[in-house]
Formats: structure tokens, C-alpha cells, sequence
């Protein structure tokens, strides 16, 4: 709760004032992952990400924020980031989403030399296919540090309307004839994920532009 106040009444703010978008703020669904807030900051370029960062960090507002914000002990544990690059087919815009869902943070990594062909599968198949079944497509990335798993993951972001309905849309995508003719072509010279893919549902803060 404490982190969640600094955002809301502070972070947020700063992080625009010195040039970082703010995307989108969740909390996992999971109980067990409670004590972990995710959210996605963009960037004009990785050279202004730095500048930011250092102007953000050096700012004597952030400075007396968080000296005031932890008082009673720090309550930040670790930071785990991630820079991303969107795919070629990922939305030109992010939609406008304004509350009532559930997001989903998908992470699939590849075998070796196979991430042009899932990248190929999601832009000619998948992603239409995702809309089809009812969710809707957010994000698309690829990390950009090889300690990150750069050129071979994917990272992608759904929002769904509830996460029961997240299992409907996924049921039924995978029973989709087209969905499975896509699969099999494009596997045809062996498999294009090293294992199965990493899903977590994501609830949006109160302070989340994504709702």
C-alpha cells in the first residue's frame, strides 16, 4: 500500500515531468504475488530512457518523496526491467480501455532460430484470431538485452473481460480449425516454442491510464 501511494501521489507525475509515458500500472491476480506491482513505461528511445532515469533520480522532489515514503523502512525489495521493442504487428495505438478488465502478460520463449517464424505465425494468424475469440490485443514486444532474452522471446500483453472469460477466448482459440492449420504449417520443420508459455493476469491500479 505504501508503493501504491508513492505512485499515485507522486511517481507517476515525475516520471512524466521528465519525459517517460505512462502506460499502464497492475497488481497480479494471485494472492500469492500481491507484494509485486508491474507497469510499463515508454520511451522515445533507449538514449532518453537513460536521460530520464537520471534526471527522474536526481530530481530533489523524488528525492524528498522517497525519503518521507520510507521513513518506517525501505519498501522496495528489488526492481526487475525489462526494455522492450514493439513487433511490426503490434497495434499501431494501444487501445483506449477504460475499466472492467483483466490484462494478461504472456512471456513465450523459442527455440533456437525460430523466433521469426512464431513472429510470422502471430502476424499473419494469431493475432487475428486472438480478436476473433473475444480479446483484445494490447502489446507486442521483443526484449532487447541478451541477458533478457533477446531473439528468442516474445512478450505480449491481452486484456480480457474477466479471467474466466480469458480461458473461454483461449478454449475456443485453440479448437479454431484455422488457429490449428496455422499451428501445424508453421511447425512443419519442428517446434517454435522451447516451453510452454508464461502467462500471469494482471488487475489494473486506480491510477492505471489501462483500465
Amino acid at each position: 500500500p505504501d508503493l501504491l501511494t508513492r505512485f499515485r501521489e507522486h511517481t507517476c507525475t515525475l516520471f512524466e515531468k521528465h519525459g517517460m509515458t505512462n502506460v499502464g500500472y497492475w497488481l497480479p491476480v494471485e494472492e500469492k504475488d500481491q507484494d509485486k506491482l508491474y507497469y510499463v513505461l515508454r520511451h522515445a528511445s533507449r538514449d532518453a530512457a537513460k536521460i530520464s532515469w537520471k534526471a527522474f533520480g536526481a530530481d530533489p522532489e523524488w528525492q524528498a518523496v522517497a525519503k518521507a515514503s520510507e521513513a518506517n523502512g525501505k519498501i522496495v525489495r528489488k526492481v526487475d526491467s525489462t526494455f522492450l521493442e514493439a513487433t511490426d504487428y503490434t497495434p499501431a495505438s494501444i487501445p483506449a480501455l477504460t475499466g472492467g478488465h483483466v490484462f494478461e502478460l504472456r512471456t513465450y520463449t523459442c527455440n533456437e532460430g525460430k523466433l521469426d517464424a512464431l513472429d510470422a505465425r502471430f502476424r499473419d494468424h494469431t493475432v487475428a484470431l486472438f480478436a476473433k475469440h473475444g480479446m483484445t490485443n494490447v502489446l507486442y514486444t521483443h526484449p532487447t538485452d541478451a541477458d533478457k532474452g533477446a531473439g528468442q522471446t516474445l512478450v505480449y500483453l491481452l486484456a480480457h473481460a474477466s479471467v474466466e472469460a480469458a480461458k473461454k477466448s483461449f478454449d475456443a482459440f485453440r479448437a479454431d480449425p484455422d488457429w490449428v492449420k496455422a499451428r501445424d504449417a508453421s511447425e512443419a520443420n519442428g517446434k517454435l516454442l522451447a516451453k510452454s508459455p508464461d502467462s500471469v493476469f494482471l488487475t489494473p491500479t486506480d491510477f492505471s491510464a489501462l483500465k
